[in-house]
């Protein structure tokens, strides 16, 4: 898996790009949230659940479908409130948010892969590309070289590439706002 700085601030780049005005910076932390919770399955482990299994590590909860629920969930939750985003760009930011999740994942270099189309193929998938050096399970096994080998490759391959969007969209913005 990619870490949980890399889902998070990918989340967190979604969030800002479709919705960037300041006023929404909780959905920000919601579509942060929402990036990493696919990996809650990790409990599966202390329950003996074996990896390759639907309930398994990146398996249904990496799904798209699973992230279509989570986003239709809370919307259902949040979306009412005043001041929310609509509820269909607020749907869409959770939905891309959380299927990132399984996007980031299908990039690193270890695993089984992700269970995109869980219930209905449980076969695990990798994309072509795989740049992203996986990340140990458990804060605990997150230390040293493994880690620093992580964090440079999530810089070089998720970090920077948001930071870019990011300075791309508030270029754009000046340019509006002064044009």
């Amino acid at each position: 898996m990619a870490s949980i700085v890399g889902h998070c601030v990918l989340g967190a780049t979604l969030a800002k790009l479709l919705l960037p005005e300041r006023r929404y910076w909780s959905y920000w932390l919601l579509a942060a949230a929402c990036a990493f919770l696919p990996d809650a399955d990790v409990v599966g482990f202390k329950l003996h659940i074996a990896y390759g299994s639907l309930w398994g590590h990146r398996g249904l909860s990496h799904s798209l479908l699973a992230a279509a629920v989570v986003a239709t969930v809370l919307v259902l939750l949040v979306g009412g409130r005043a001041g929310a985003p609509p509820p269909g760009r607020l749907w869409l930011l959770l939905l891309l948010a959380t299927a990132s999740h399984g996007v980031l994942d299908a990039m690193t270099t270890g695993g089984l892969g992700v269970a995109f189309f869980s219930p209905f193929d449980t076969g695990r998938h990798f994309f072509g590309f795989r740049p992203i050096a996986v990340s140990p399970i458990g804060l605990k096994n997150f230390m040293g070289e493994w880690a620093t080998r992580v964090l440079r490759s999530e810089a070089k391959w998720v970090l920077l590439p948001c930071a870019l969007l990011l300075l791309v969209q508030a270029a754009v913005r000046r340019g509006i706002r002064t044009g």
